[in-house]
């Protein structure tokens, strides 16, 4: 009887590693493959966890291809890749909201592409490291939180359909870092079980967006320009140094003193301008959700109880969701602090991920 064949995306580091020892055990045919989406020089990946942009990390999962025993491939993907991801990644600076790139990668290109590989080389499913699992339920498919909550990475997957969910596994979904570490050392990978972990996004440098959008915008300071910045009032207190070096909540990097905190409550690109104010004008009770997806349910049961996350760290805040035909309306039950435009805003009943879009 022929196995069934599985993609296994490679990314060099520990958890797709590991994602691949459980296959085989279990008796899949593998094929790995791996992104060549992104050059960083001045920062290498090889001694990331996550590290998918660097030439290092290409070495190291063909090496863990070639000891576990399945063919390898490397597909270049950086042209695409500069287009949609980092391309998206500007423009959203550019326009005062603060983008999440991991979002938007696994839709356009991730599982794009992956699927699309596996439908070439013959492959019935597509697996990857990530921290969550899959459940099916009412002729849906659905993501669920990993059982490692420290680890948990369904915020980043809301925008799988149900064809993406329905030819994806997820191996290391049920399993705690730590067990994910320990398979490492108990197959005679101690190096690999040692890698450091990192959240930072893959093709910025030392995690400092605003130098990458200096090196890599033309006539970025014309694009981003100086800028009045106001109070809560709408009276002029100072002045920016472009939209895009600033974010909602953000604190210091100011360069403006009234002897007490005070924090970005708003970013207007069309006017130029940020609004200051104190952490209580931070505070929000309801949000617009864009550009959704919805996985648990073809429609959301009226009037719909659940936890909203509005960023990856985030521990959610009960809401009440109504859902119209271009977007989500979520009201907070209690006052919540910094709500950010372009971030995901990721809904979950319980540990079931119900659905996820791109706050307003």
């Amino acid at each position: 009887m022929k196995k069934p064949r599985v993609l296994m995306a490679m990314s060099g580091g520990i958890d797709s590693s590991v994602a691949a020892m459980l296959l085989l055990k279990k008796g899949y045919e593998l094929v790995g493959l791996t992104f060549r989406s992104y050059d960083s020089i001045s920062q290498a990946c090889f001694e990331k966890e996550k590290g998918c942009c660097n030439i290092n990390s290409i070495f190291e999962a063909k090496f863990m291809c070639e000891k576990l025993g399945f063919e390898h491939y490397i597909l270049d993907i950086r042209k695409e890749f500069r287009e949609t991801i980092i391309s998206n990644f500007i423009e959203e600076y550019l326009n005062g909201r603060t983008p999440n790139p991991c979002v938007l990668c696994n839709s356009h290109i991730k599982w794009g592409y992956l699927l699309d590989f596996a439908d070439k080389h013959d492959c019935n499913w597509i697996a990857t490291g990530h921290y969550a699992r899959i459940k099916k339920a009412n002729n849906r498919y659905f993501l669920q939180k990993g059982i490692d909550k420290n680890k948990d990475q369904s915020y980043f997957l809301w925008t799988l359909t149900q064809e993406n969910l329905s030819r994806t596994l997820f191996p290391l979904g049920s399993l705690t870092k730590p067990e994910v570490r320990n398979i490492a050392r108990e197959n005679g990978y101690e190096k690999l079980s040692e890698k450091k972990e990192s959240q930072e996004i893959c093709f910025v440098p030392k995690n400092d967006y605003r130098q990458f959008l200096k090196e890599n915008v033309e006539n970025y300071n014309k694009k981003s320009p100086p800028g009045n910045v106001l109070d809560i009032h709408g009276n002029i207190v100072g002045t920016h140094q472009g939209i895009a070096n600033y974010t909602i909540g953000q604190r210091k990097g100011l360069h403006i003193s009234f002897g007490i905190p005070k924090y970005i409550c708003a970013i207007d690109a069309v006017q130029n301008t940020i609004t200051i104010g104190d952490k209580e004008d931070l505070l929000s009770e309801k949000l617009s959700i864009l550009n959704f997806n919805l996985q648990k349910y073809p429609n959301l049961p009226h009037s719909f109880n659940g936890e909203i996350k509005i960023r990856y760290s985030d521990n959610g805040h009960k809401a009440r969701i109504e859902q119209h035909e271009s977007h989500l309306e979520a009201y907070f039950t209690d006052f919540v602090v910094s709500v950010t435009p372009g971030q995901s805003a990721v809904i979950y009943e319980d540990d079931d991920l119900v659905a996820g879009g791109f706050i307003q």
